[in-house]
């Protein structure tokens, strides 16, 4: 792994947040100026695990991505040699660029009655592409949720937080514990095989929440998370259900209810779009590239406009004013 530069080259500004590896600070370069995003990842030299996998796999696939310059996803700048701790612990730090805030905050900064239908769609479109650059390079992102996907002010999306992802082969085996419970999908939850389709699965629990400003399915464990799918979009027939320890008989009948009693605002073709991505079935689930082609995504704004806006550059957010950052300027 190549160490590019001292964490020493950046001065903090203030912390953004604390994960299970270390701490992400708001900082500035002090050789440009610019203001970047520091991930601190914690460790531990005492002990045997050195540098976590989820971090090893975050930065060989944001190298890799980073030479494809996509749109929708966020820039690794750096990755640095960050000193020694009284803890008897090293740091390894990671340099993205600064990105205003998270879907998760974008959404609760936006006054009522929420986003409009037009930034709904520019938004979920941007979500959408991003996830088709991954699958289209055969990378599965596996822990989408508005956390991971990050808003500049003037409404740029790019997805964040590579730690899950994997490159997936045909014959791979895949680690069931993946995704926040609250986006995972039922094959996921029932732990079965599963591919690509576990991100179309996360996307359309986001795209639901854009529309609600809260997340769709609420469950506190995986049995009571399924309840809480089959209570909105039925119990799946028998005979789709796949070969896993938990049995079909474990969940009472219940049939699909209507999109819309969930999704308020969103016109016939976002119902139509957000069914085909919460189908139990994976094989029956939109792929990425389907999605993108949805008539939701023809209709009003156009296809073309959305694709602008995810091209559009994100200098504004180099400036790193995140408290002046408010969704109000773009949900009016």
């Amino acid at each position: 792994m190549e160490v590019q530069s001292e964490a020493s080259n950046y001065a903090v500004i203030s912390e953004i947040g604390t994960g299970a590896y270390g701490t992400v600070y708001k900082a500035r370069d002090l050789e440009t100026g610019k203001v970047v995003a520091l991930k601190k990842v914690r460790l531990h030299t005492s002990g045997e695990e050195g540098i976590p996998m989820s971090t090893l796999r975050e930065i060989g696939l944001l190298k890799h991505l980073g030479q494809l310059e996509p749109q929708n996803i966020v820039k690794l700048l750096d990755v640095c040699h960050g000193g020694m701790t009284g803890n008897n612990e090293m740091s390894l730090t990671l340099v993205f660029e600064y990105i205003d805030m998270d879907l998760a905050t974008y959404l609760e900064k936006c006054p009522s009655p929420g986003l409009q239908p037009s930034k709904i769609k520019e938004l979920a479109f941007q979500l959408v592409s991003g996830v088709d650059f991954l699958h289209g390079h055969r990378i599965i992102h596996r822990d989408l949720k508005p956390q991971n996907i990050l808003v500049t002010c003037d409404g740029h999306l790019k997805l964040a937080d590579f730690g899950l992802a994997r490159i997936y082969g045909f014959q791979m085996a895949l680690t069931s514990v993946v995704v926040t419970l609250w986006y995972r999908a039922p094959e996921v939850l029932l732990q079965s095989q599963y591919a690509t389709p576990v991100d179309l699965w996360s996307v359309g629990c986001i795209f639901a929440e854009l529309f609600r400003r809260k997340p769709l399915f609420c469950g506190n464990s995986d049995v009571d998370q399924l309840y809480k799918i089959f209570d909105v979009i039925g119990l799946p027939p028998e005979e789709d259900w796949p070969e896993v320890s938990l049995p079909w008989s474990s969940f009472r009948p219940s049939p699909p209810r209507p999109l819309e009693n969930y999704v308020s605002g969103a016109c016939p073709q976002g119902l139509d779009l957000l069914q085909k991505l919460l189908c139990f079935s994976p094989d029956n689930r939109l792929s990425a590239t389907e999605t993108l082609a949805h008539g939701y995504f023809q209709e009003g704004t156009s296809q073309a406009s959305a694709s602008e806006a995810s091209t559009s550059s994100s200098q504004s957010s180099a400036e790193g004013n995140s408290q002046g950052s408010n969704p109000e300027m773009v949900c009016r």
